[in-house]
C-alpha cells in the first residue's frame, strides 16, 4: 500500500539523483586538502564522485592556484578533463558577485552543459560565529529579475536545463512568473538550499514548506550547508527528493571526521538512500527525467 500515500513531489518510491559539487568558490586547501584547483584533480574528483553514485557533477571553475575564474578557458579546461574521466552530467555556476551577466553566462553559452544554476532572488548572504559574536562574512547576493531573465532566456536557447536554486520561500515564488512567460518549461529543476544565514532555517518543517510550494512536475533537490547537511539530506530522502553533497556545502563525513574525496560524501548519501529503500538514480535516468539535452 506504500502508493497510496505518493502525492505530487512527495514520490518517495521513485529512485534518488545524487549531485555532487565539487569545489564552490570560497573554500580552499587550508580548509580542505580534498579541493581540486586542477583539470586533472577537477577530473578525479569527478570520477570519485561519478563511482560512488552521482549522476551530476556541479562546477565553479577555478585558476590551477586555487583562486575563482570566470574565464571560459578555465571552464573548457575543467570540462574537457571530467569528459575524458567519467559519464557524469555537468552542471555550470552562474553564481558570482561583482561581475557582469555576460560573464556569468559565457561559459554556458560556450560548451553548453546539460544544466547550469539559476540563482532565484537576491538575498543577504553571511556568516556567523556564536562563539565570537561577530560575522565572519557577510554581503549581499543581487539577483534580479532583469538579470534572472536573461540568464534564463539564453539557457533556453542553448537547450541547457536551468536548476533554480532558491534559498528561501519567496525564490520559489520567484519562478512562477518566469513558467507563465513560457520561459521555464516542465520538468522544472529545484535546488532548495538549507542553512545559509540570510536564507530559509535548515529544519524538515521548512522543507516540507518548500515542497509544497513548488508546481507540479518538479523534480528537487536538498542542498544543507554545513552541520546541517545530513540532517536535511536524511529528510529530502524521506519526502521523496534529491540530494546534493560535495566539498562546497560540506566537508565532514561524521563530526570530526573530515572527507578524504567527494567520493566519500557521494558514498554517505548513497548508503543513506539505500538504507530507506530507495535506488540511487542512474545517468540515463537522471538525463530522461530532467530532458536533459546536452552532456
Amino acid at each position: 500500500m506504500p502508493s497510496l500515500w505518493i502525492k505530487d513531489n512527495f514520490n518517495y518510491e521513485r529512485s534518488c539523483m545524487i549531485t555532487c559539487a565539487l569545489s564552490g568558490v570560497l573554500a580552499n586547501r587550508q580548509q580542505c586538502p580534498a579541493i581540486p584547483y586542477t583539470p586533472e584533480e577537477y577530473a578525479a574528483e569527478a570520477k570519485r564522485a561519478y563511482e560512488a553514485g552521482a549522476a551530476v557533477v556541479h562546477i565553479h571553475a577555478r585558476k590551477p592556484d586555487g583562486s575563482p575564474s570566470y574565464d571560459v578557458a578555465d571552464y573548457k579546461n575543467i570540462y574537457d578533463a571530467i569528459v575524458a574521466a567519467c559519464p557524469v552530467i555537468i552542471n555550470f555556476s552562474t553564481g558570482a558577485v561583482g561581475i557582469s551577466t555576460e560573464t556569468k553566462i559565457a561559459a554556458v553559452r560556450a560548451l553548453k552543459p546539460a544544466i547550469a544554476a539559476l540563482n532565484m532572488g537576491s538575498m543577504n548572504y553571511a556568516k556567523y560565529n556564536q562563539k565570537k559574536k561577530s560575522f565572519v562574512f557577510e554581503l549581499v547576493f543581487p539577483n534580479p529579475f532583469t538579470e534572472i531573465i536573461s540568464l534564463v532566456s539564453q539557457m533556453k536557447e542553448l537547450g541547457v536545463k536551468p536548476e533554480m536554486e532558491c534559498f528561501d520561500s519567496g525564490h520559489i515564488c520567484n519562478s512562477f512568473p518566469l513558467i507563465d512567460m513560457g520561459l521555464l518549461v516542465p520538468p522544472y529543476q529545484y535546488s532548495l538550499i538549507m542553512g545559509v544565514l540570510g536564507g530559509i532555517s535548515p529544519t524538515v518543517e521548512t522543507l516540507v514548506q518548500q515542497v509544497r510550494l513548488l508546481p507540479p512536475r518538479s523534480d528537487w533537490e536538498v542542498i544543507g550547508i554545513s552541520d546541517d547537511q545530513w540532517r536535511m539530506v536524511a529528510a529530502a530522502i524521506a519526502l521523496g527528493g534529491n540530494v546534493r553533497v560535495g566539498l562546497e556545502d560540506n566537508f565532514y563525513v561524521l563530526p570530526g571526521v573530515m572527507a578524504k574525496s567527494n567520493g566519500d560524501l557521494v558514498a554517505k548519501a548513497a548508503r543513506m538512500i539505500r538504507d530507506q529503500g530507495r535506488e540511487v538514480a542512474g545517468i540515463d535516468e537522471c538525463r530522461n527525467r530532467l530532458g536533459l539535452q546536452h552532456r
